[in-house]
């Protein structure tokens, strides 16, 4: 199996403790987050990596207070309209997953709007995870199954491909390097399915004040460990 970097997973955690320690409200931890966003999407595209998937909103984020989650909604259509031209001129591919019938339909049209602008570019995506969870994910892929069945499936593994084939990440590779910022230890249902063989990080670094020093040295880290895939190595 290869054990280069090529899909690095980022669960952005910790605006909102991050803006409380500056005794600031939570929107101005979520606008020094899209800067950080910002930052080490720009590094990993000029470092060879493939795809870098964000973690940016998940289906239960809907559950918080409705004024933050119209800033959420707010903040990421100007973001996604602001830096079209960090994308372009970065040769960036933007893709976004996740159950996006949830948002209006003009966010929908910027969200594929943006996705077609940069389709052409083949080197490096960035991918934002929204409206995202890995059960949504996967019982839409289920149902997708259900609905329209392969003529026949004879082995397991096939049937692993066709539900592979039918997630949101279809078109990217597995993830190798899941991190998560602000000191928590869990997954919070986010990538579970392409996960399964990917190192896991976790750093009480909050995400407005992780760098690309930052990211580097997880990286250094990510290539010293012995990635087994479940074989034995001598």
């Amino acid at each position: 199996m290869d054990n280069t970097l090529k899909h690095l997973a980022i669960i952005m955690d910790g605006n909102g403790r991050w803006a409380k320690l500056k005794n600031k409200a939570r929107a101005y931890g979520h606008k020094k987050g899209v800067k950080t966003l910002k930052d080490i999407t720009i590094w990993c595209a000029n470092h060879k990596l493939e795809c870098l998937t964000l973690y940016a909103f998940s289906t239960e984020n809907w559950k918080r207070p409705k004024s933050e989650v119209d800033f959420l909604m707010k903040m990421l259509k100007k973001y996604l309209k602001d830096e079209r031209s960090t994308y372009l001129n970065n040769n960036i591919r933007f893709r976004a997953i996740g159950d996006l019938e949830g948002f209006s339909k003009e966010l929908r049209d910027t969200i594929l709007r943006l996705e077609n602008d940069t389709r052409h570019f083949k080197d490096f995506t960035q991918v934002l995870a929204l409206n995202y969870g890995s059960k949504n994910e996967l019982s839409r892929a289920f149902k997708s199954l259900l609905e329209s069945p392969p003529s026949h499936i004879s082995l397991l593994e096939s049937l692993e491909n066709e539900i592979s084939n039918r997630l949101d990440t279809h078109d990217l590779p597995e993830v190798d390097l899941l991190l998560r910022t602000g000191g928590e230890m869990r997954l919070s249902n986010f990538l579970l399915w392409q996960s399964s063989y990917a190192e896991l990080f976790f750093t009480p670094i909050l995400w407005p004040d992780f760098t690309p020093k930052d990211l580097e040295n997880i990286i250094s880290d990510f290539y010293k460990r012995v990635r087994k895939f479940g074989e034995l190595k001598c």
